[in-house]
């Protein structure tokens, strides 16, 4: 760590903005180091909590009692998502989907805690590319679990194109990447009761799951939202 107990790894500039990966040990918890990543120099994620992330890959495995599964996750991100997901051992095939080059640079790179698990697990493939255009286009080989964490929230997203996804018409054709029987799930940080009506209208045995935790950093409970559901036929 540097004097001020603040390293930066990695400063790029992307489509979306500024994009800063960060790690710094916490003044308050001496000896705990975090990672952190910011965009045009607001909060985006940390390795300090990832209840949620994981989450996400944990309810939706779940609800799908299948093996061998194919899993899609959208979002890169710090990893935890797809490190969850390869826990178990009924995922056979596991790709994630990255809008952000640089993001899939640095876990190459080994700059983010997960790097050497994720780098050297045979399962998993990485690739290039923006999810929501990806759920957009005719349907290649279907996936059993389709988990997808890149925006904000419904009503708060990264890019503005991306709105067209959470609508029904978007749903439906995300939809359609599900083999009969899969699961969508998707992360939020606030709750969307029309995103979850949409959700309804699509899927069958649609659920939302508040994941509470207790910041200690800004000593606050924060609760994050994420929504899945079922394709039935």
């Amino acid at each position: 760590m540097s004097e001020l107990n603040l390293e930066i790894l990695a400063y790029e500039q992307t489509p979306l903005g500024l994009l800063f990966l960060r790690r710094r040990e916490l003044l308050s918890q001496p000896g705990t180091i975090v990672t952190e990543v910011t965009l045009n120099h607001e909060f985006l994620m940390s390795s300090l909590y990832t209840d949620s992330e994981r989450v996400l890959a944990e309810h939706a495995l779940e609800m799908h009692s299948g093996n061998p599964l194919k899993v899609m996750v959208g979002g890169l991100g710090l990893g935890y998502t797809a490190q969850a997901a390869l826990k178990s051992e009924r995922v056979a095939q596991l790709e994630v989907v990255e809008l952000l080059p640089q993001v899939i640079q640095w876990m190459r790179d080994g700059l983010v805690p997960l790097s050497s698990e994720l780098n050297h697990e045979p399962r998993l493939e990485i690739s290039q590319g923006d999810v929501y255009r990806r759920m957009l286009e005719p349907t290649g080989e279907p996936f059993d679990l389709i988990l997808i964490d890149v925006d904000h929230s419904p009503d708060e997203r990264l890019a503005e194109e991306n709105i067209s996804f959470y609508s029904v018409a978007g749903l439906e054709a995300a939809r359609q990447h599900l083999l009969p029987g899969g699961v969508l799930a998707v992360w939020s940080y606030a709750e969307s009761s029309p995103f979850a009506d949409a959700m309804n209208e699509v899927f069958a045995d649609v659920s939302v799951v508040p994941v509470s935790y207790h910041n200690e950093l800004i000593d606050e409970t924060r609760t994050d939202w994420l929504f899945f559901g079922r394709r039935s036929d």
